[in-house]
């Protein structure tokens, strides 16, 4: 049901929901791509790429964001910001206009003995290990961007899962993007 494209929209330069300004981009989505290897019981290669039936172009609100290739780490201790709409705290109702929070890249190894091993190569964590800040409820497939070299944005992450929101020990779990470039690459022009 997720794959079917009749069922979506991609908004840009949204910042509060149901918002209505000619400053928002609105463009209907012509085609879906899962990550053929997905897999839901565990989330991973949590990943599908939207094509949309038009072009979008940049403004004040609406600007690109880099790809990390395969090479390009984000060292742990990294601050990178997560955006969404989704629940303020956990159970909580939907955020209204767009929210941000500031976390950092934690280690791997240590995110994995969190999470009881559950943690793949396809698959970051980020967070505060006090907890108090997180992506929640309805954040999921949105981004957790870092600076990089020459102060460019990258999209280091796709919110993917957690255990609760902002819990202490229990940091957001993203998809990796640099370990699916090549794949991106292949399904993009």
């Amino acid at each position: 049901i997720y794959s079917v494209p009749l069922g979506w929209r991609a908004y840009m330069g949204l910042h509060t929901i149901n918002e209505k300004s000619n400053r928002v981009a609105m463009r209907s989505i012509k085609r879906i791509i899962v990550h053929p290897q997905y897999d839901q019981s565990i989330s991973d290669y949590d990943i599908a790429l939207l094509e949309m039936e038009t072009s979008v172009f940049f403004s004040e609100l609406v600007q690109p964001i880099c790809l990390p290739s395969t090479s390009r780490i984000f060292v742990y201790g990294t601050v990178c910001y997560v955006t969404g709409w989704g629940a303020v705290k956990e159970n909580s109702h939907l955020a209204k206009t767009l929210q941000e929070a500031r976390v950092r890249i934690i280690n791997q190894s240590v995110c994995n003995k969190l999470y009881d091993d559950l943690i793949t190569s396809r698959m970051l964590c980020a967070g505060n290990l006090n907890g108090g800040v997180d992506a929640c409820q309805g954040d999921s497939g949105g981004p957790l961007a870092c600076t990089g070299k020459g102060n460019r944005w990258y999209l280091a992450g796709i919110v993917s899962w957690g255990e609760g929101c902002a819990r202490r020990n229990r940091p957001g779990v993203y998809t990796k993007v640099a370990a699916l470039y090549d794949w991106i690459r292949q399904n993009t022009n």
